[in-house]
């Protein structure tokens, strides 16, 4: 492996904020799967990403997929509003107050889960984890 295709070089990442939350939002409602992406080459400070795909292709491109649940604070991500939470408050047939409400709920959470974004995450790389700093982007 060449140096600048070695993560083990990542002291930072910088990310957006709402990619961060974005990221975790999209794997609860929708099939895919979304990550924040870093892609050699690798140096000491590197930009993370969204990246949503079906297919993880880490293997052939060689990127770092950082999963987003790891980049916020466990406080913030067990408080994550489920449709099921208000289905349980809504009378039986109010399916489209229920997603309103929901959006709502989905709403307020992001805006406090941007402000729990982690000083430090682990990457998983082939030679195993190595924990960088986390800049977040305003």
């Amino acid at each position: 492996m060449t140096a600048d295709a070695d993560p083990s070089a990542i002291r930072s990442i910088a990310v957006s904020r709402d990619d961060a939350v974005d990221a975790f939002v999209y794997g609860r409602e929708n099939p895919g799967a979304a990550v924040l992406r870093v892609t050699p080459p690798f140096h000491g400070r590197m930009r993370a990403r969204i990246h949503v795909y079906r297919a993880d292709d880490t293997r052939v491109t060689g990127a770092v997929h950082v999963q987003p649940e790891t980049l916020l604070e466990t406080e913030a991500v067990a408080n994550y509003p489920t449709l099921e939470d208000e289905r349980e408050d809504a009378p039986s047939g109010e399916t489209e107050e229920v997603r309103k409400r929901h959006a709502e709920s989905v709403d307020a959470w992001r805006e406090r889960a941007q402000e729990a974004i982690v000083e430090t995450v682990a990457l998983e790389t082939a030679d195993g984890s190595t924990t960088v700093s986390v800049k977040p982007l305003e």
